[in-house]
């Protein structure tokens, strides 16, 4: 069986199923990971979702913003929409409502003991050990599948707090979790989440790193793949992989395999 890590697809259908030809992916014993953001801005959101869910344990996703965005929109939640947003044909396709119920059923960290990979759709503060995460990521997703969620979807925008402490609560440490998981890029040595600043390696405000580089990371032994940072190079750092090659944008969509000692790359330029 082999196992491939892809990037932000962000509804680009057509380029997602040249790059599984070009890996040869084989939907009876291949595995696809797919490290959020499945939807908006691209023409196809139906068509990835509808693929992502009809694969069944062959496909693992962990949600993005993107996908968090959808969310809040299906349930009513639109005083933060975008003029870019392109998550309509989502809200009016006829299976709607199994696609969201589907959507909020999913993780937003994924660990895989056996491979030795985790994936996340953004990053992980530096005081998180991945049992930790893998915690956090459960506490946020028994709330997403409950029956409290245009609660949750309403109070996850913000920026604050933006610092972890044992001693959040409520909304604050639900919205903290939601944004590590899927916005976080730069934060502080001590893990103040610089949420501003969006830009590639060493464009960052002085004291701000990328989360992957802060010294003592307690995830620095693990292994992870990422999306979300389309301005970062899609490469190797340290142990963490990333994997948002700028598909939405025409660039390329990457795919990573993981299932081997030594990791391969394969992409396809986009339309």
């Amino acid at each position: 069986m082999a196992v491939y890590a892809i990037g932000d697809v962000q509804g680009c259908f057509d380029d997602l199923q040249r790059l599984l030809d070009v890996i040869q992916f084989d939907p009876s014993q291949d595995q696809i990971w797919l490290v959020g953001d499945l939807v908006n801005r691209g023409p196809k959101s139906t068509e990835v979702l509808r693929f992502a869910k009809d694969a069944g344990n062959r496909v693992k996703i962990v949600l993005g913003n993107h996908d968090l965005h959808l969310l809040a929109a299906a349930y009513g939640v639109t005083k933060h929409k975008h003029d870019k947003d392109t998550m309509m044909a989502v809200l009016a396709a006829p299976d709607r409502d199994e696609l969201i119920d589907w959507l909020r059923h999913q993780p937003l960290f994924y660990h895989d003991e056996l491979l030795g990979f985790s994936m996340v759709h953004a990053g992980l503060p530096p005081q998180w050990k991945i049992k930790k995460a893998v915690k956090r990521s459960q506490e946020v997703e028994a709330l997403l599948q409950g029956k409290n969620v245009k609660n949750v979807l309403k109070a996850m925008y913000g920026n604050q707090p933006n610092r972890w402490s044992k001693t959040l609560k409520g909304a604050d440490r639900t919205r903290f979790i939601i944004n590590c998981f899927t916005r976080l890029r730069y934060c502080d040595a001590l893990g103040t989440l610089n949420f501003k600043h969006k830009g590639p390696l060493g464009s960052q405000p002085e004291g701000m790193m990328p989360w992957f580089e802060v010294k003592g990371r307690k995830s620095k032994k693990d292994n992870i793949v990422f999306g979300h940072w389309s301005t970062l190079a899609t490469k190797r750092y340290g142990r963490v992989y990333a994997l948002d090659s700028g598909a939405v944008w025409g660039e390329q969509l990457t795919a990573l395999r993981i299932d081997q000692p030594a990791v391969s790359w394969h992409a396809v330029e986009c339309d």
